[in-house]
């Protein structure tokens, strides 16, 4: 079983690659520019690394590890120095209950590749307690949430994501940054989620259906891929080109799609 940098066991189910590099750690502080009186969390803390950087200048910090081992050391060790550790699966895990209200939980961490994607969308949910996120992840993850229409990475990912948030990607990382190195780059990415969303109030599965639909079959037109959702002239009635590609569609166009899928009086 490899170890991690400060001898801790490495756990493969938990997708662990601890971040070791002084340099990163310093170029990500700097990118969440943290402040005294943040309410801030840290996902998956591992090894401390980045948690006792942030504890630099905060006077409190939470977190969420679900390595046991791991969390009892930080304890140990942190706690004291404002460290408010949760022992929990980040995917089960409330965010919201650490707000103490709209726009206030900032949120970071090196985030298990084999998680990030379901986690990003469990965060979601908390949108409107959550100021902004700074993550490590897999970089074809990062260039995918931040891709824009009409490019060959854009997709049901890119859609979602920019639903929920304004997406800047930061700065690359490489292998050699993590013990054990990952096999792939990885790179820093800034969420902020936004003030309002683009669809109404309880039209958000109606939205995740289309695009699921649209990028189910991305090589068809719309015309084809949203056959029995939404017909040519709903399509024309919501300004899309029933001819288009998913691809090419904006946010806003998806949820013009939305409001005639609803405005049909389908589901």
């Amino acid at each position: 079983m490899p170890f991690g940098p400060g001898g801790q066991r490495v756990r493969k189910r938990f997708g662990q690659h601890f971040l070791h590099d002084p340099d990163v750690v310093r170029r990500i502080v700097s990118a969440v520019a943290p402040r005294t009186g943040d309410n801030m969390v840290e996902i998956g803390p591992g090894t401390g690394v980045l948690t006792r950087e942030l504890l630099g200048t905060l006077d409190a910090l939470q977190a969420v590890e679900i390595d046991r081992d791991l969390a009892a050391a930080l304890r140990q060790e942190l706690a004291d120095h404002g460290l408010d550790l949760h022992l929990c699966d980040a995917l089960a895990f409330d965010f919201a209950s650490l707000a103490h209200g709209p726009r206030e939980l900032r949120v970071v961490g090196n985030l298990p590749y084999n998680i990030s994607t379901p986690l990003l969308f469990h965060l979601f949910e908390s949108r409107e307690s959550i100021l902004d996120m700074h993550f490590m992840l897999q970089r074809e993850v990062v260039t995918r949430l931040a891709a824009p229409p009409g490019s060959k990475d854009y997709g049901r990912l890119s859609v979602m994501a920019q639903l929920h948030c304004h997406v800047e990607s930061l700065f690359r990382v490489g292998p050699g940054a993590f013990t054990p190195p990952p096999r792939v780059d990885s790179a820093v990415v800034r969420l902020l989620p936004r003030d309002r969303l683009v669809i109404a109030p309880g039209q958000l599965a109606a939205f995740q259906q289309v695009v699921a639909r649209a990028f189910g079959q991305r090589r068809k037109t719309l015309r084809n891929s949203l056959s029995g959702l939404l017909d040519r002239a709903q399509m024309e009635r919501a300004g899309v080109d029933p001819s288009s590609r998913p691809e090419t569609l904006s946010v806003d166009a998806f949820a013009a799609l939305t409001r005639g899928l609803c405005d049909g009086g389908r589901p």
